[in-house]
């Protein structure tokens, strides 16, 4: 970000009373050199499925989430980053852009299970509907060997975010869902789909931008990903050009009524009540 665009940031996340500045995605070609990401893994295909030779205890063993690397990430204001080598989990290689199909495992994984061998997550009702979830994302391949996230201050030219994800509870969420509005003069700005937690934080502000369509993206429903999150916290993905209006715009807007100031006076209270004062 260049000095100007910081200073407007510092105003909007002042504004909002939020004291944690949002991480910017993007990918590139360079391995950042400090932050978080997966143990190196090997990453398999439906055809080692078909044949038997996936190795699901090392899959297993090697275990991480996305929102995991990224709550390290916020701790220490760093990166995150996953890639092919590093992908910590199937899902994160799916909808990240690593590979595809997602395999047949985890369609039943994410649903009814496997009797005597896994216990499903049961967030769709079928393996059939989850592999129509997952034939219908159909992300698009990672165009980089690295998919990274970095406090959108950190980043520097030539790369830059393509997305700016937000983690807020609901009354700060609530300010950027109404600005993200304003900014847009679209009633239907955010959106609010089903999918894992990085699904809506990457696959989906993909998909939307991939349609034309610009779009804030609600996320952070994923039970499984919630661990990872704050007490009562969700996400709030924005696109970069949406995201530069707020940062040129937010001082137009609600955001400096006295309606807004009584609100933020709940975030502030909201912060005591979790001691991050």
């Amino acid at each position: 970000m260049n000095p100007v665009q910081t200073e407007k940031l510092g105003g909007l996340l002042d504004a909002l009373g939020h004291d944690e500045e949002p991480m910017g995605m993007f990918y590139s070609d360079v391995e950042p050199e400090a932050g978080y990401a997966p143990k190196p893994g090997v990453l398999p295909d439906v055809e080692q499925e078909a044949r038997n030779e996936v190795d699901w205890k090392g899959l297993w063993d090697n275990f991480s989430c996305v929102f995991g690397q990224l709550w390290l990430a916020r701790r220490k204001r760093t990166a995150a980053y996953f890639s092919r080598e590093r992908f910590g989990c199937l899902g994160c290689a799916f909808f990240l852009g690593f590979m595809k199909p997602q395999l047949n495992f985890i369609v039943h994984y994410v649903s009814t299970g496997i009797p005597g061998i896994i216990e499903g997550e049961r967030y769709l009702d079928s393996p059939e509907a989850t592999r129509q979830f997952y034939d219908m994302m159909d992300p698009e391949p990672a165009p980089r060997r690295f998919c990274v996230f970095k406090p959108v201050s950190q980043i520097t030219a030539p790369d830059e975010p393509e997305f700016v994800v937000f983690f807020g509870r609901s009354e700060v969420i609530s300010g950027l869902h109404q600005l993200a509005t304003f900014v847009t003069g679209d009633f239907e700005a955010v959106c609010s789909p089903f999918g894992a937690g990085c699904a809506n934080i990457v696959t989906w502000p993909l998909r939307y931008r991939a349609q034309g369509k610009v779009k804030a993206v609600l996320g952070g429903w994923d039970p499984s990903d919630r661990r990872f999150l704050k007490t009562d916290e969700i996400t709030f993905t924005v696109p970069r050009a949406m995201f530069e209006q707020m940062l040129f715009r937010w001082d137009q807007s609600f955001l400096t009524t006295d309606t807004w100031r009584n609100i933020r006076k709940k975030v502030e209270k909201s912060r005591k009540t979790w001691d991050e004062v």
